[in-house]
């Protein structure tokens, strides 16, 4: 039985408060950001591309693997019957990848909206905890089943939030101060093999401080156990008046 499963009637020490809390915040992460084969998904399409464009400099036959091994992926996902949205995000990078290399025809183009994103990402990151909402609050609220309530009830959670969402958009921006001179200045094997070089640390990167904000950070303040208390409430009032009445 692992420390989720066991009842909550057990009187539970600080540490295995502690050890609850990063087990419950390394679990919503996982489902967050896709886990290992989420991390494989995004690796192989670019890592196909540049090995095989590399080797027979045929555009298009690198562009259409990368493609064809991102819908099989999805394929996989549909037929295992398990959630699809990494793996779908993962078929509209590469195909927008393969449009840009298509028109232009530079095999170094395949990568670029996947740049561009990524520096939009980074800026999305920064802009919004500057504003007092940080987008890695947006994204794991639902997942923490806590929604919108770290902004104005938990301020510990919001502060982890914050400090986690800066070390995004520092790395993610790091990342594009490596990859955009690369774009413009080296060769495509250069940008293509550092760029998968660089798909994964900076990421999990990213993750660990994540996960060490948040587990340090109070636990969520889960809203949707809340409404439905309340909802449980309400309806033992109104059968209690439905008695009252009766008599």
């Amino acid at each position: 039985m692992t420390s989720l499963d066991k009842p909550t009637t057990e009187t539970t020490s600080p540490d295995q408060a502690g050890d609850d809390s990063k087990a419950i915040t390394e679990a919503a992460l996982f489902e967050a950001f896709g886990g290992l084969r989420g991390m494989v998904e995004t690796v192989l399409p670019g890592l196909l591309f540049v090995t095989i464009y590399t080797i027979n400099k045929n555009l298009h036959f690198s562009a259409i693997a990368a493609l064809a091994v991102s819908l099989v992926c999805v394929v996989v996902r549909l037929l295992r019957k398990d959630t699809v949205k990494h793996a779908f995000s993962g078929v509209f990078g590469v195909a927008f990848g393969v449009v840009f290399a298509m028109m232009t025809g530079n095999a170094k183009d395949f990568y670029l909206p996947g740049m561009l994103y990524t520096l939009g990402l980074a800026v999305a990151y920064i802009v919004t905890t500057l504003c007092g909402v940080p987008l890695i609050g947006l994204i794991l609220g639902p997942v923490f089943k806590e929604n919108l309530s770290w902004r104005t009830r938990n301020p510990g959670r919001k502060t982890a939030y914050a400090k986690a969402s800066w070390a995004w958009g520092l790395i993610l921006l790091g990342k594009c101060a490596i990859l955009f001179p690369l774009y413009w200045w080296a060769d495509f094997a250069q940008l293509g093999w550092v760029l998968v070089i660089l798909k994964i640390p900076p990421f999990l990167l990213a993750v660990y401080l994540t996960w060490i904000f948040l587990a340090k950070a109070p636990p969520p303040i889960d809203v949707f156990a809340e409404m439905e208390a309340e909802e449980a409430a309400e309806k033992a009032r109104k059968a209690a008046a439905a008695g009252r009445s009766d008599v």
